[in-house]
């Protein structure tokens, strides 16, 4: 049943006495879904458009479909594929663009704070490993982080219960100790049905959309709405 945002309000505290593993999606969660979406959206368009000598708008309807046929599929999130598929350097493009990489507001802070407690903290990212690759070039979470994964090691995105039964085998973790924050509901859903007991979405994924006034799942706006019970970290 999806919760107004009044609803999620009553459910939002977190008791981390109960939490051993936190899993954390990367793009829309950590960090501002803001460029992803400019670069899908917009600059990749904006690309093919120029190569192959047409107009913006002709460049978006081609795409639209191309685009729907791979959603949810590991595809959607291989640059490879859509260096093939579209043909040009996907890779290249968006390390040219990697100036608006940036975290999303207190999510460093959240995961410093992790850090010193007692949690494991895992990163589980649906992104292409050179794309993981682009965003650590950007920002250095990766010390903050105990492991990161991608979909792509295990062949399976997050949406598929093989994607789940693969990260149990690479790193053993409890479902009912085990928190997820992810800004996707398709990836929560996904997790409920594997047995994850606690799940977080976000409000606003993309800093320059309005927030979500409904979810699935129970939200926060930012990650200080959750700090209540974790150490405190040096500045």
């Amino acid at each position: 049943m999806a919760l107004a945002i009044g609803e999620n309000q009553k459910i939002q505290s977190i008791d981390w006495a109960q939490i051993d593993t936190v899993l954390l999606d990367m793009d829309g969660t950590l960090l501002d879904l803001h460029f992803d979406n400019t670069f899908w959206l917009h600059t990749v368009p904006e690309h093919y458009a120029a190569l192959n000598q047409v107009s913006g708008e002709e460049a978006k309807r081609s795409l639209a479909p191309i685009f729907e046929s791979q959603t949810g599929s590991l595809n959607w999130y291989c640059l490879d594929f859509w260096s093939d598929t579209l043909g040009f350097d996907i890779a290249t493009l968006k390390r040219k663009e990697a100036h608006g990489i940036g975290w999303r507001p207190h999510a460093e802070s959240f995961l410093q704070k992790l850090r010193a407690s007692h949690c494991e903290a895992i990163l589980i990212t649906n992104a292409h490993p050179t794309t993981l690759e682009i965003k650590l070039e950007k920002l250095t979470f990766a010390p903050l982080l105990d492991k990161l994964y991608t979909s792509h090691e295990f062949g399976a995105p997050k949406e598929s219960r093989t994607f789940w039964e693969q990260l149990q085998r690479s790193q053993p973790f409890d479902p009912k100790r085990t928190l997820f924050v992810d800004d996707s509901e398709h990836v929560l859903v996904a997790a409920e049905d594997y047995g994850v007991q606690y799940l977080q979405t976000l409000r606003q994924p993309d800093s320059q959309q309005e927030p979500r006034v409904v979810t699935r799942y129970p939200s926060i706006h930012h990650f200080n709405e959750i700090f209540a019970g974790l150490p405190e970290h040096d500045s």
